[in-house]
């Protein structure tokens, strides 16, 4: 329980870190309009943080979320019997012409 509660600490730290970078992104590009400065690219300092926050984010997303079920059928099939592999109840029909040829069967109008 702790370190789900860790978890997610560390994914809301991810995300406003994520929030920082952007702004942070935004704040650079606005200084060098003012100053008249060519843009190249963003500073090593916020390309860093924001693939640091992303990678934070994405790792914790993944903790809390919890247990994944396996893409594979052949998992969850593994632990079903033979004869319950065929089965498939919203399939019944009791309701058809076979009882036509039950010999006790009488028309019914």
């Amino acid at each position: 329980i702790m370190a789900k509660l860790f978890n997610k600490l560390l994914l809301i730290a991810g995300f406003a870190s994520l929030a920082h970078a952007a702004f942070s992104a935004a704040h650079h590009r606005t200084y060098l309009r003012l100053t008249e400065q060519e843009w190249t690219s963003l500073p090593l300092d916020i390309i860093l943080q924001t693939v640091i926050s992303l990678v934070i984010v994405i790792y914790n997303i993944i903790e809390v979320v919890g247990n994944f079920k396996e893409i594979r059928a052949t998992v969850d099939m593994q632990q079903k019997t033979w004869d319950t592999l065929g089965n498939f109840p919203s399939f019944y029909s009791f309701n058809h012409r076979g009882r036509a040829l039950n010999p006790g069967y009488t028309l019914q109008e």
